[in-house]
């Protein structure tokens, strides 16, 4: 008996095994033609051949690359887009144009060392305003889609939503023949907030909600499968945002995914997707946003409050919590003390990141007139395709966290000033305003779509 259990063991172990390897190949052979990606939960399971620029050139081989006129399409459409492209490189070789140019504008006329090309920003700014036009699905229902929360951490996705929805934007046209790019209107925060189970945590209700929603509008409407969903786009503040892309392929490898969290290592392509930044609207409310003392006023060196997760926190915490009276570091604020108000009075506001990459305290900084100190790893900054964040903030590693002092107070007088003019400056372009204003948050987070269409870099 004894000498029989093994043997029937072996026999069934090496049966097993070859159905596991004859089945792992039938798999691989059908993934071809499926619709779907199904990807670990563990990034370590993740292999390099799904880095940027391998999905860039994937996109390349696929023929469909936007802004080539690679697909068909109505000739007026891809005549207005040709017409773009043009006039921006031609602005960018006339990059040392100033506010005396033809490029007139009775609001703003970007202009500074904050933008990395202010002129080519300008005409192309100009430009998305008289020919972009965007077209909202209008299929599926709220609360799931067409809508979302306008408060919290997660007020970014649900005030576009819901701008898009009532047109406030002015980008939306009602015909889809006459559109440039074509939005994906589902919510990932309400998708979990009412379809996710906290006990069960399936993870896969946003692949059968969003799959479903692909599937559906590309039966219905030419548009998707035309252009393999490069002009389409989908926009998330949620931590779980580029997850909600993973079980569709071609969601995934080609549209423009508009995310917070904007995480190279968690396959975050700045070739096709666009990052914009998180911002935390405790209570909806958008008004006394701003504010802060002048420079001289501002007695605190450094300032940082927040709990302890993620990678870098807990660093900055062991290194800095409550141990120096210069760079006031807390994991929970002492009473008496106001967390805005410190904002408001301090020269630097830290900023690492936490469980992911993108920080709503980035935002809050500039608001309250405060330098941002970024520390952060594979974060591609909001908006980072227009401005130069090195002119109105300080990067430093997770490794120079112990010298954080030595180089802040490194500073000169001189550079802080271009670094706090730089923050006043560019506050237009982060601020929230209901209805929008040109240039704002909402507008620049049109104009990164806009240039990924167009597949242009303002250099």
């Amino acid at each position: 008996m004894r000498d029989y259990i093994p043997k029937y063991l072996n026999a069934f172990l090496l049966a097993f095994a070859t159905f596991a390897v004859v089945f792992a190949i039938f798999i691989a052979k059908g993934s071809n033609s499926s619709s779907h990606l199904y990807f670990s939960t563990s990034s370590s399971l993740w292999t390099s051949s799904f880095s940027p620029a391998l999905i860039t050139e994937k996109r390349k081989r696929n023929g469909s690359n936007p802004g080539h006129g690679s697909w068909k399409r109505d000739g007026k459409v891809e005549a207005e887009l040709a017409t773009a492209r043009a006039l921006i490189r031609e602005a960018q070789l006339n990059s040392h144009a100033t506010s005396s140019s033809p490029l007139g504008d009775e609001d703003y006329i970007p202009h500074g060392d904050i933008y990395r090309n202010p002129y080519a920003f300008h005409r192309s700014y100009l430009l998305m305003e008289k020919i972009f036009k965007i077209y909202v699905y209008e299929e599926g229902d709220p609360p799931i889609f067409h809508y979302g929360i306008c408060k919290d951490i997660y007020s970014m996705e649900g005030l576009f939503l819901n701008f898009m929805e009532n047109d406030v934007l002015k980008y939306r046209t009602r015909d889809p023949d006459k559109a440039h790019v074509y939005f994906l209107p589902f919510s990932v925060v309400m998708i979990l907030h009412h379809l996710f189970d906290p006990v069960v945590r399936d993870k896969a209700v946003l692949e059968r909600v969003i799959a479903d929603y692909v599937q559906i509008i590309s039966k219905k409407y030419p548009y998707w499968n035309t252009s393999d969903g490069f002009d389409h786009f989908m926009l998330s503040c949620h931590d779980w945002g580029h997850r909600a892309t993973w079980y569709v392929k071609k969601l995934f490898f080609n549209s423009i995914r508009v995310l917070c969290n904007a995480n190279i290592s968690e396959y975050f392509n700045p070739e096709k997707d666009a990052p914009f930044p998180e911002i935390n609207l405790m209570t909806g409310e958008i008004n006394n946003l701003t504010g802060g003392l002048d420079p001289i006023s501002r007695t605190t060196l450094a300032f940082f409050a927040g709990k302890s997760h993620g990678k870098i926190r807990p660093v900055l915490l062991n290194h800095w919590k409550e141990k120096d009276k210069d760079i006031l570091v807390y994991e929970n604020l002492p009473d008496g003390l106001d967390y805005t108000e410190m904002m408001r009075k301090s020269r630097f506001c830290i900023c690492p990141s936490g469980h992911e990459v993108a920080s709503p305290r980035i935002p809050e900084a500039i608001y309250s007139g405060c330098v941002p100190v970024l520390i952060s790893e594979n974060y591609v900054l909001p908006f980072s395709d227009v401005l130069n964040w090195e002119k109105f903030s300080v990067s430093v590693s997770v490794k120079e966290i112990p010298e954080l002092k030595r180089i802040l107070m490194d500073i000169p007088e001189d550079r802080y000033m271009r670094l706090y003019e730089g923050v006043k400056k560019v506050k237009r372009h982060i601020l929230v305003n209901d209805p929008p204003k040109r240039y704002d948050v909402f507008n620049m987070i049109i104009h990164s779509i806009w240039l990924r269409r167009l597949n242009v870099k303002l250099l």
